[in-house]
Parts: structure tokens; C-alpha cells; sequence
């Protein structure tokens, strides 16, 4: 996205309000949104807070929200796929200096793959475009 207010990074509550907004199949009310946050994180956000977060969200270009009577909702403005894509890429750059192989490698001995998942980590790479 090439918005350079969707680029900021996003607070701790900001992801988990944001996982909610993305896992919702439709524009999200407040309400239900900290109803998510409660059941699926364990976060009893006042209303108060949520709203406050959701400002910010605006603010940074991730959400638009709107009012239908008495309950605001909350709609994305970019994809979980658009997000997850940017930070692995930012990730990939401060940390490996724009290296993905150095990122692949790092992940592999760090972490205890099993048989079936390396098998299709290769299969990936193997598919992917050249």
C-alpha cells in the first residue's frame, strides 16, 4: 500500500484489535470487537480504550470506521496478507540486510523443524517463481 500512514508499525493492541478486524467476515462493530478480544486474547479492554486504539488505527490508515444508529463499525482498509507481507520485508531488511536467504537459514536452525515441514519448506521454494 502506498499510503505512508498504513507503514507505521502497529502497537501490541493494535495487532490483536487489527487480528480481530481482519478475522471478522464483515465490517466489525466496536462492541463485538472487544467481545473478540476477550474471548479469543483474554483482554478486557474498556469500550473507552478500544475506541481510543481504533482512533489511532485511523490515524495510521489501517481501519476507516462508521456509524449505523448508535454502534460504530470498523472496516479495513488493507489486507492481513498486505500487512504480514510489509513486515517480514522490513524484517528481512533491518535484520538481514535485505537477505532472505540469511532469514531462511536463520528460521531453520533456530527452530526445530520436523521432517514433513522441511519437506515442504523445499516444496515452496521449489514452486516458486524464478
Amino acid at each position: 500500500m502506498s499510503n505512508n500512514k498504513a507503514a507505521k508499525e502497529l502497537t501490541n493492541c493494535e495487532k490483536l484489535i487489527m487480528k480481530v478486524v481482519w478475522e471478522a467476515k464483515d465490517d466489525i462493530s466496536t462492541p463485538d470487537t472487544i467481545e473478540q478480544l476477550k474471548v479469543r486474547f483474554g483482554k478486557e479492554y474498556a469500550r473507552t480504550t478500544v475506541v481510543t486504539f481504533v482512533q489511532r488505527l485511523v490515524e495510521k490508515g489501517y481501519v476507516t470506521t462508521y456509524r449505523r444508529g448508535r454502534v460504530s463499525y470498523i472496516r479495513p482498509t488493507q489486507s492481513e496478507e498486505e500487512y504480514r507481507n510489509r513486515m517480514l520485508q522490513d524484517t528481512v531488511n533491518f535484520w538481514f540486510d535485505g537477505d532472505w536467504t540469511e532469514m531462511i537459514s536463520a528460521l531453520c536452525s533456530d527452530s526445530n523443524l520436523n521432517a514433513e515441514e522441511a519437506e515442504k519448506i523445499r516444496e515452496i521454494i521449489d514452486n516458486t517463481d524464478r
